[in-house]
């Protein structure tokens, strides 16, 4: 028996009138807020112009949002397109489902519009962004919390996940508390977003490889985290689809790390800051 454990939240969703506000929502949205905060300073502090932060987000988050959803439904095609299911459920973000390298490819392609419409190198603006986008995913990971989804396998630590039994696998039907890998993640973000920080002003780091370092420090985190994880994904190999997914990604971005040459005298370095302000 679990003495001691995290409860899940009784509910996800409240009405205003018709209106559902869903909490999964909430948290993406504090991110996103969080990420641009974070991001016209750090732009700012690197000479740039904080308002163009917002003009590329407008860009790059609906992209972000459309391919994290296509990623999730490529990947899990069965749970909308088997036999007994209803197609028109791939449409319901809100339900939960959004892959993160879905979401960076094409906010990628979003972001990059947004740049080349304000003169701006994508590179470089990716590396002012890297910090808070982790931020963003750290955050919205809660929402998994209150959806009471992607969580771990049977667990007694003290700080297990207590899941409804309408939430639990139906192997493990009777087992009420789980490893809370939504928690593990979010935790291990942050520490990538302070790794960047602090590895920003140790080595200067630009022309895109501190936006590299955050790629390969998250996929550390999430091969790990993933094999914790007991919902339901494709398997190639024996591993989980995802685990191929950060291989792949890590050995990209470890490469681009050590192989793109830095810009010198550019402005993402700490001789040109432009702001009084301590750089982060």
């Amino acid at each position: 028996m679990t003495l001691a454990y995290l409860p899940s939240p009784s509910q996800g969703v409240w009405h205003i009138g018709p209106l559902p506000i869903r909490a999964y929502a909430l948290c993406i949205i504090a991110g996103i807020l969080v990420a641009v905060s974070l991001t016209r300073r750090r732009w700012a502090d690197r000479g740039g112009r904080p308002d163009d932060v917002v003009d590329i987000a407008i860009w790059a988050v609906p992209f972000g949002v459309v391919g994290g959803r296509l990623y999730h439904v490529i990947t899990d095609p069965e749970f909308y397109f088997a036999p007994g299911q209803q197609p028109i459920r791939a449409l319901f973000i809100w339900d939960g489902g959004l892959g993160i390298w879905g979401a960076v490819a094409l906010g990628a392609v979003g972001a990059w519009i947004g740049c080349r419409r304000r003169g701006i190198r994508l590179a470089d603006f990716a590396d002012a962004m890297a910090p808070g986008l982790v931020l963003a995913q750290a955050i919205g990971r809660w929402g998994n919390w209150f959806n009471q989804e992607l969580y771990g396998g049977p667990s007694t630590l003290p700080w297990a996940l207590e899941i409804d039994p309408g939430h639990r696998p139906p192997d493990t039907p009777l087992v009420a508390t789980y490893q809370p890998t939504f928690l593990y993640e979010s935790l291990w973000d942050i520490a990538v977003a302070v790794l960047l920080i602090w590895a920003g002003r140790r080595w200067a780091l630009n022309n895109g490889r501190l936006f590299a370092l955050y790629v390969a420090a998250y996929t550390v985190g999430r091969a790990w985290i993933e094999a914790l994880r007991v919902d339901h994904v494709n398997h190639f190999l024996g591993l989980r689809l995802n685990d191929w997914t950060s291989l792949v990604v890590f050995l990209l971005a470890t490469a681009f790390v050590v192989f793109r040459k830095p810009r010198p005298g550019h402005v993402d370095t700490p001789t040109a800051e432009t702001s009084s302000r301590t750089p982060i």
